[in-house]
């Protein structure tokens, strides 16, 4: 489909090793003037739902600064322009939660906000995991839990898990695990 916006200029406004922020001038599909801005992410987002032989997963809790809460998630975090979302998720998956997994298998790709976000996400369900040794970042202040699946299920529906992509990722996995 032809794109009905037409960008007219485009301001950074802010930029850190994280974000960029844009301000972008624009005539809208109804042919208005009218801004824009763009949250461009300079990382990948990378999630990885861990599952063992027995249908238990891993989630990580952790308090969320720009939420100010504290959340349960799938294993996750960002992936660097210079390796694979495959690579990524395998560093993510040892760093927080020292598992190794033998078997990877890419189960979405997801667009996180697509409304102010050109943000990509990648999740990937790991197995035949071997437990070794967590690797935490110095801003991470993570504690692990072990659950059956259909526990974690059971916290995205009652809304105890918010977080998008570990909702996504959750869901998908009970779909594909009734097949």
């Amino acid at each position: 489909m032809k794109n009905p916006w037409t960008t007219i200029s485009k301001k950074e406004v802010y930029d850190n090793p994280w974000i960029k922020v844009e301000e972008h001038q624009v005539i809208t599909p109804t042919n208005k003037q009218g801004i824009y801005g763009k949250v461009s992410f300079k990382n990948l987002a990378i999630g990885i739902l861990p599952l063992d032989e027995n249908e238990y997963t891993w989630l990580v809790g952790q308090y969320r600064y720009t939420l100010d809460e504290y959340t349960w998630e799938i294993p996750m975090g960002g992936g660097p322009a210079d390796q694979t979302s495959l690579e990524s998720a395998q560093r993510e998956l040892k760093e927080e939660t020292g598992l190794l997994a033998n078997e990877w298998t890419e189960i979405l790709k997801i667009h996180t906000s697509n409304s102010v976000t050109d943000e990509v996400g990648y999740v990937y369900m790991a197995r035949d995991l071997t437990q070794g040794e967590t690797e935490f970042d110095d801003t991470e202040d993570l504690k692990i839990r072990h659950l059956p699946f259909k526990e974690a299920y059971e916290m995205v529906l009652n809304g105890q898990i918010t977080d998008a992509i570990s909702m996504a990722a959750i869901l998908k996995t009970s779909i594909l695990l009734k097949k």
